[in-house]
């Protein structure tokens, strides 16, 4: 059984190059390039290291903060 330490880039048959997000001696998560995390059972997944480079991720738009309430809004008045 082999342990990837977080940050590997690694390549499964089915679903291709990715990184190694956690990784224990009972599951490992990889955030796939195309497909998003997978979580696998460590003993039974079968990766190889890939030397190919992690694409750029488009940064989540940040969310607006909520309007404060005023003291008024707050009473129902």
């Amino acid at each position: 059984m082999r342990l990837f330490t977080i940050g590997d880039r690694v390549s499964q048959p089915q679903y291709g190059a990715g990184t190694v997000a956690a990784s224990n001696e009972y599951h490992t998560t990889i955030d796939f390039d195309e497909h998003g995390p997978r979580t696998f059972a460590t003993p039974m997944v079968k990766l190889e290291r890939s030397s190919t480079v992690a694409p750029p991720r488009a940064k989540a738009p940040r969310r607006k903060a909520a309007p404060k309430r005023t003291a008024a809004a707050a009473t129902g008045s």
